[in-house]
C-alpha cells in the first residue's frame, strides 16, 4: 500500500483528502504546514507528496526545495487554488501541478500515474 503525505493548511481539505484516498486504498499522512510536512516526511518516508503552495510559515515551494535536498526520487504534486503559480519557475522542482477542484478525479489520476512510474502502487 502506497503512502501519501498531504500538506495543506486547510483542515477541511486535509480531511477530504484523507477520507477519499484512504477509501481508495492508500495510507495517508497529514500535515498542516510546511514544517510539519518536512518532519513527517523524515519520519514516514511516504511514496508521494501532495503539497499546497500557499501555507503560513514555510510555503509549498520552499517545502519542495527542502524535500529535494533530502530526496530527489519521491514524487511531489503541487496542488493549489491559484493557477498563476504554474508559470513560476520555482514550481518546476515538483513532478506535477494541479489546480484544486471539488472533483478529485484529476488528482487521483496524477497520483496513480506518478506512483505507477515509481513502482510504488
Amino acid at each position: 500500500m502506497a503512502t501519501i503525505l498531504f500538506a495543506d493548511d486547510e483542515e477541511s481539505i486535509r480531511l477530504l483528502y484523507r477520507d477519499e484516498f484512504e477509501e481508495a486504498g492508500y495510507a495517508v499522512v497529514l500535515a498542516a504546514n510546511g514544517h510539519e510536512a518536512l518532519e513527517k516526511f523524515v519520519e514516514t518516508r511516504p511514496d508521494l507528496l501532495v503539497v499546497d503552495i500557499k501555507m503560513p510559515g514555510m510555503d509549498g515551494i520552499e517545502l519542495v526545495r527542502r524535500l529535494r535536498e533530502l530526496s530527489t526520487d519521491v514524487p511531489v504534486i503541487l496542488c493549489t487554488a491559484y493557477g498563476e503559480f504554474r508559470q513560476n519557475l520555482e514550481t518546476w522542482a515538483s513532478d506535477d501541478y494541479i489546480v484544486k477542484s471539488a472533483n478529485l478525479d484529476g488528482l487521483f489520476s496524477k497520483v496513480a500515474a506518478l506512483l505507477d512510474r515509481r513502482g510504488a502502487r
